[in-house]
């Protein structure tokens, strides 16, 4: 499967890549079907039901808002975050919904949007099946799709495809394997980062390739200079107070603190990926990094890159996305970005891995140091939970994201001493990562059933 970098890195809106903007996206694609069958103008009412960890913590995640903004036409990287509330207030004041923005239909939200707790469909944890009726109230359209992380969606029919059609895509130095993407480049002299940008070309020129990193990280910045000016609580019930602001005021008044405590630094790290995950979780528009639930990680990293690594440059910040890209679509690949299917491991952890060998070879290291520094990220965050309180990406997600940040420079300072001999390499930490996954309890893979949801009261 070719995958581009900008698979990986998507502009979209909190609080979570597979149980809001996956939603939003599939919302979307059952309105293009529904167009290209031309039974659109004959749809008079619209039902969906949400499955699995959907159902579990769609409530927490948005994934409700997510589908009725999404049958609205509305999609993850245009619409306003501030206008959500105002369609959701009106369709559930009315008793009606604008279809893809054209056509007024009955929509009763409690009669027309069903979760299905306790209930599962067979190819993936987060399912959905959208239902489209006439006015005889026969069926028009009927499609299941499957949010497989990442902001990722798939049709029924495409998650049995996968495995057997080959990808109509051929790129100049395709890989599967993080052996194969070394092999690449010593046999090229190229980096992962050339080679990543080699591949691209096969979609886009190199100047929309620049335009699209550039505008990557604006969004990242941006919403680490958002996150950092709001207060007040978060939504969701939790009453979790916002702590970017308070934090960012502290480390802006006493500058002076850096010259009597050198870690001052991992403070301004904590920092960015607060505000950027105070920001997912409150809504705002963020860069799903590889997920939603990591959405911080990258971008603390890429920011300490920005503003504290000597010899940073416009040049470095693209590589650095990149290379994140690369060691992401190996994860990708060969095992899940899904909290759902694998626990937090493959979102904190893979965003972890990411952003460690981005750095490393942003900081000058060879492309062993910096496999070594991805495999390190994601071997210490082998068997990670995922247990949201609340079903909300609020407690432990926010903190989680500053663990898995400053955890990243660590494992790209350590490969970087090294010499990128190691005994465990990428490829096996991988597949060890998606046998933890599979043998990992359900209850801790985002459904609140277990960990910390039950141990923590949640109001």
């Amino acid at each position: 499967m070719a995958l581009s970098i900008f698979d990986l890195f998507k502009v979209g809106v909190g609080p979570s890549s597979s149980h809001t903007v996956g939603p939003m996206i599939a919302a979307n694609r059952f309105l293009d079907e529904l167009q290209h069958r031309q039974q659109f103008e004959q749809v008079c009412k619209v039902k969906v039901r949400l499955y699995g960890s959907l159902a579990m913590t769609g409530k927490g995640h948005s994934t409700d808002v997510a589908v009725l903004v999404g049958l609205m036409g509305e999609m993850p990287d245009r619409v306003d975050p501030d206008q959500v509330p105002v369609f959701v207030t009106q369709i559930q004041q009315t008793g009606r919904l604008n279809l893809a923005g054209q056509r007024l239909i009955e929509f009763r939200v409690d009669e027309h949007l069903l979760f299905q707790f306790g209930e599962s469909l067979p190819k993936h944890p987060n399912g959905m099946r959208f239902q489209a009726f006439d006015a005889a109230g026969l069926v028009l359209h009927d499609a299941v799709y499957y949010s497989v992380g990442g902001g990722f969606v798939l049709s029924d029919a495409e998650v049995d495809q996968q495995a057997a059609i080959a990808d109509s895509v051929t790129l100049p130095y395709e890989f599967n394997s993080g052996a194969e993407l070394l092999a690449l480049c010593k046999q090229s002299g190229m980096s992962i980062a050339q080679i990543m940008l080699e591949n691209e070309r096969v979609w886009r020129s190199d100047d929309e390739v620049r335009a699209g990193l550039r505008n990557i990280w604006q969004v990242m910045d941006s919403c680490i200079r958002r996150g950092c000016a709001e207060t007040g609580e978060l939504p969701g019930g939790l009453r979790i107070k916002r702590r970017a602001h308070e934090l960012c005021e502290e480390l802006r008044n006493n500058p002076e603190a850096s010259f009597k405590d050198q870690l001052t630094v991992m403070d301004w790290v904590n920092l960015y990926a607060m505000a950027v995950n105070e920001e997912n979780a409150a809504g705002g528009r963020v860069v799903t990094a590889p997920t939603n639930g990591a959405a911080g990680v990258i971008p603390a990293v890429l920011a300490y890159y920005d503003r504290f690594v000597h010899g940073s440059s416009e040049q470095g910040i693209f590589d650095f996305i990149a290379t994140a890209a690369a060691i992401g679509m190996l994860f990708k690949k060969n095992a899940s970005i899904s909290a759902a299917e694998v626990g937090c491991q493959g979102e904190i952890g893979v965003a972890c891995s990411m952003a460690a060998g981005a750095l490393c070879a942003v900081m000058g290291g060879t492309i062993e140091q910096v496999e070594n520094a991805a495999e390190i990220g994601m071997e210490h965050n082998l068997g990670l939970t995922c247990d949201p309180v609340g079903g909300l990406v609020q407690v432990p997600c926010i903190e989680r994201n500053t663990m898995g940040a400053v955890k990243a420079i660590n494992a790209a300072r350590l490969a970087i001493r090294g010499d990128g001999k190691h005994h465990v390499s990428l490829d096996s930490v991988i597949e060890t990562m998606r046998q933890t996954g599979v043998d990992m309890q359900d209850k801790y893979k985002e459904t609140s059933q277990g960990g910390l949801a039950v141990n923590v009261v949640a109001c």
